[in-house]
């Protein structure tokens, strides 16, 4: 069934925090006698704020998840032909979000220059796009927000913060060590978004497989071990081939010498 013009305009008006139904406006529109060409225009007006304010929410979460904005990565940006493999529709269906919706993780693994961090981008801005907060950081960069939140005292904000987006994306983790205070609080942050209602999930990339990761956190194993629930529902993609890096790089055969001058 078609939404009526008063659905419509209800919904929109719902978005934008005021409570009018359907029928209110349906009453309201009889008593003043607008005409079909009338509540469209209304509709117009609605529809025109309710993007408005999305677009003002998407700038803002854009801003705020430290992701590239000068030159974003996208989905569309991402070279899906040179890819290639019996997963490959894994790959292509990342623009749906589904892993999101389905609480699982995801994490891609491979040597540089294969998109890793491009896709983990891409997945994060199209997070931004539909009203989800996202926040990038490198593993270097949180194991250092922890070191300082410990210095601070303001470890319980400092991973709360870490928590409430509906997309974490660490990149490259195996670049450093989190000693034994940070790999806790570490994976305090990871117990807490498992029982995260709502979209959500944690996205990693790393030159290292996840069998490795134990070496990069001070820990027993009794703890470590959280480390499997990470990927217990996971979508692990391994990347192998040949890097993007140096796709446009141009090369120059010079030399350097004495100039040779003709006396004759």
């Amino acid at each position: 069934m078609n939404e009526s013009v008063y659905d419509s305009i209800a919904c929109s008006a719902e978005y934008l925090g005021l409570e009018v139904s359907a029928t209110e406006l349906a009453a309201l529109a009889n008593e003043a006698r607008l005409s079909d060409d009338g509540m469209a225009a209304v509709r117009r007006v609605f529809s025109y704020l309710q993007k408005q304010k999305e677009d003002r929410i998407i700038s803002t979460l854009l801003r705020t998840s430290r992701l590239p904005l000068k030159e974003p990565k996208t989905f569309d940006g991402y070279d899906f032909n040179r890819i290639s493999g019996k997963d490959i529709e894994a790959v292509s269906n990342l623009p749906s979000l589904t892993a999101l919706y389905a609480h699982k993780n995801m994490a891609f693994i491979g040597p540089p220059g294969l998109g890793k961090t491009h896709l983990a981008m891409a997945y994060g801005r199209e997070c931004c796009k539909r009203g989800l907060k996202t926040y990038f950081l490198k593993a270097t960069e949180l194991n250092q927000k922890l070191l300082k939140a410990r210095k601070l005292g303001t470890v319980g904000p400092t991973v709360n913060g870490l928590v409430k987006p509906s997309c974490l994306i660490i990149d490259e983790v195996g670049r450093c060590v989190f000693d034994q205070e940070n790999t806790r609080i570490f994976f305090d942050i990871i117990d807490r978004r498992e029982n995260k209602e709502g979209p959500n999930c944690i996205i990693f990339t790393s030159n290292k497989s996840p069998n490795e990761w134990k070496t990069f956190f001070e820990e027993d194993d009794s703890l470590l071990c959280s480390l499997d629930r990470v990927f217990d529902r996971a979508d692990v993609f391994i990347m192998r081939g040949e890097s993007y890096r140096g796709q446009g790089l141009t090369t120059y055969a010079i030399q350097a010498g004495a100039a040779s001058s003709d006396n004759t």
